[in-house]
């Protein structure tokens, strides 16, 4: 459980005043950005050479750059920072006279002097901070830092070489130190520091940040919620794609849809759990439209419950979307498949399946049927579509979790909607 702010203690304290009493001088602590700020954007603890903060927009990396670049200039006079921005336009615009930028969070006591013909702040301590931007590694060959401030590098136009002259000249001072606030995207400098054992990597959603309206945070989750965009801009999740994976994340973004046309047949398909605490039971609702299209309704796969209990669960799936037919993989036990199915609700036609290929091979003619256009997703489904996008060609699996049990169940109800009699190979029916 991480640490609460005391901005955050006031704001629920019933006796505020006596909470204020306590910690003393209470006015000084308008410009204690200590006070204010989510554990998450102060300084972490331990001996790190990199500070990577990794978070949606709205967070508040931008305040906690300029914050952190303040603390520094204010208490070392010696400190020469370097303030690297995707353009220099945009370290201008954002990390200097930004509405959180180092102007406008710095109290005028402290102010630095902004001298924007030669891209320099100066602190009256005698520190000083000078601007670059990743379009221009070579600017950085020569400078030499004791900190570094980089902004957005996701979108720096040539981050790795500009890291590596940033790197190069970050060697003055006893302990040189870089921050880096960006909104992930999947490059490989992005997942190098990640990776580095002298980074210290921190993460934040749009939606922790309390200052932003309500209704911002709602439009943006009905609009965005488990979308790839979404995840990415908004939960500050760094997403990648597989090489050689089956599903790609731009096929499952392009095939989302928010109505349905009248529908045809609805299937619940299941990949069973035989033990509580093993594998997730895959449970996924899928219909055939008017249109010819699949389309994929729900995700309502269980964890951590018995036989019974996920019986319950697919009964329930079934009834909600008025399912003609329940088709399960009956390779744990197809008498008890079906058994505690029937027992759930004597009503449900169920349909045993069993493989005789393994996962992935029996999932390619279900891509293949994404990539010809014919299947749309009712809304996101990031679980499962994190499990599509972990299936190799050739036979492996790098998604989440031991086994893609939600992909597994969508390819069975895919198949037994729109593949028909071409599966006799691949399913024995029982």
């Amino acid at each position: 459980m991480r640490a609460i702010s005391l901005a955050a203690r006031l704001a629920a304290a019933p006796d505020r005043a006596t909470l204020l009493n306590g910690i003393g001088d209470w006015r000084a602590l308008l410009n204690d950005w200590s006070f204010w700020a989510d554990p998450r954007q102060l300084p972490p603890p331990g001996e790190w050479r990199v500070w990577l903060m990794l978070a949606g927009r709205g967070f508040g990396k931008t305040r906690a750059g300029a914050e952190w670049v303040r603390s520094v200039a204010e208490s070392d006079g010696e400190a020469r920072i370097g303030l690297i921005g995707a353009t220099i336009g945009d370290v201008r615009r954002v990390m200097i006279e930004g509405e959180s930028g180092i102007l406008a969070i710095s109290p005028a006591a402290t102010r630095p002097k902004w001298e924007p013909s030669r891209g320099r702040l100066v602190w009256r301590s005698g520190a000083q901070a000078l601007c670059y931007s990743g379009e221009n590694p070579d600017a950085l060959r020569g400078p030499q830092h004791s900190h570094a401030w980089g902004d957005e590098l996701a979108k720096w136009a040539y981050p790795q070489e500009s890291w590596d002259m940033l790197m190069m000249g970050l060697r003055v001072g006893q302990q040189p130190r870089a921050l880096v606030t960006t909104t992930p995207r999947p490059i490989s400098l992005l997942r190098a520091l990640r990776a580095a054992a002298d980074t210290v990597t921190v993460t934040g959603r749009t939606q922790d940040n309390r200052m932003l309206p309500d209704a911002f945070i709602s439009a943006m989750t009905a609009d965005y919620g488990g979308t790839r965009l979404g995840r990415q801009e908004l939960d500050g999740e760094l997403i990648e794609d597989l090489v050689g994976a089956l599903w790609t994340r731009a096929l499952l973004e392009e095939c989302r849809v928010r109505t349905l046309p009248p529908l045809v047949r609805v299937v619940v398909a299941v990949d069973p759990s035989a033990s509580v605490g093993g594998d997730a039971c895959g449970i996924v609702a899928v219909a055939l439209g008017n249109d010819g299209i699949g389309y994929v309704l729900e995700d309502a796969t269980v964890s951590g419950v018995g036989p019974e209990g996920w019986a319950l669960a697919v009964a329930a799936c079934a009834a909600r979307h008025g399912a003609d037919r329940v088709v399960a993989e009956a390779n744990n036990g197809g008498a008890m498949v079906k058994s505690v199915l029937i027992a759930a609700d004597a009503a449900l036609p169920v349909r045993l399946v069993h493989a005789s290929r393994g996962k992935v091979a029996r999932a390619e003619p279900v891509a293949a049927l994404y990539e010809g256009g014919r299947v749309r997703h009712l809304g996101a489904f990031p679980a499962l579509e994190d499990e599509l996008c972990g299936l190799i060609t050739g036979g492996g699996y790098e998604g989440p979790g031991r086994s893609p049990d939600r992909a597994d169940a969508l390819v069975w109800g895919l198949s037994e909607l729109m593949l028909g009699r071409k599966r006799v190979a691949a399913v024995r029916v029982l």
